[in-house]
């Protein structure tokens, strides 16, 4: 089971790495092209791509940390290292995200100014394709391995799509006497950069602190409940281990079977619920009732 589950990691680590290359080749291009055509949308743009690429860097970093076995001083193993490198590249995009505001906002009120040159639209246009075929693969990659990590990626790779559509319109509309249009759509992908860094934050944070989806522990309860030989459940808990989910149930048996009876029960349990959603580990403990 390890070992499969750190295969994926290792194979996850190639759709980190594609969204790194791809995020500093059009970093590097969109704010040359914003800088010689004067967008502000393609720089505040080729910025949020900057931001990426420390993002999916963190998820590299976290990918390959979580392949350490454990040890002395973590007997539960590394699997959380890919959030801790989430949380960490959510502060930096914050802290990017509120420069572009600004300087947006500075260039906003600056007065009159020129509309960016059309190249700057077309620099935009091939940015969203490229960005696009990225999320197809990453996305095809997360549902392969199971892997929320980059399946997070490829949801930030779909957003960088929809941010370049967005900057292309803004330069476009600035080409039609409306030159705000351009350093306003700056504005925007400002917000929607410190908006994915609340995102990235919100979802490490839930999961470093033990939450876990409810829904999920509902489904749990319904299916230990039809396992022949279960009464009740008196408690269940589960957290995860970055991927991996581990679950904590007590049930409540016939206080009339033996020890090896109300065992067969309990290991039962454990097989059914790690098959049926490929939970990392189950712990069960058996009261009589």
């Amino acid at each position: 089971m390890d070992e499969k589950r750190y295969s994926n990691l290792k194979l996850g680590e190639r759709g980190a790495i594609i969204s790194i290359i791809a995020y500093i080749c059009l970093s590097i291009l969109k704010l040359f092209i914003g800088h010689i055509s004067g967008s502000e949308a393609l720089k505040a743009d080729g910025l949020n791509n900057t931001t990426d690429i420390l993002a999916s860097a963190a998820v590299l970093i976290g990918l390959r940390l979580s392949q350490k076995p454990a040890d002395e001083d973590h007997l539960y193993g590394h699997w959380k290292s890919e959030m801790v490198a989430s949380m960490i590249a959510s502060f930096i995009m914050a802290v990017v995200g509120f420069q572009v505001l600004a300087g947006a906002i500075s260039s906003l009120f600056d007065g009159p100014r020129h509309p960016p040159d059309m190249i700057s639209a077309w620099t935009g246009m091939f940015s969203a394709l490229v960005m696009y075929l990225v999320y197809r693969y990453n996305k095809k990659l997360a549902l392969k391995i199971k892997s929320q990590s980059v399946m997070a990626a490829a949801r930030d790779n779909l957003s960088d799509s929809w941010v370049s559509i967005g900057t292309v319109a803004g330069i476009i509309g600035s080409q039609f006497k409306l030159p705000w249009l351009d350093p306003f759509t700056a504005i925007i992908v400002g917000i929607l950069i410190c908006k994915t860094a609340w995102g990235i934050f919100r979802e490490a944070s839930h999961q470093l602190t033990d939450g876990f989806d409810q829904d999920l522990i509902q489904e749990y309860k319904e299916m230990i409940h039809e396992i022949p030989g279960v009464k009740g459940i008196k408690d269940i808990k589960a957290r995860t281990y970055g991927n991996n989910i581990v679950v904590d149930v007590v049930i409540t048996v016939n206080p009339a079977l033996n020890i090896h009876e109300a065992h067969d029960i309990s290991t039962r349990v454990e097989k059914d619920l790690e098959e049926a959603y490929e939970i990392y580990d189950v712990h069960v403990h058996v009261e009589p009732n």
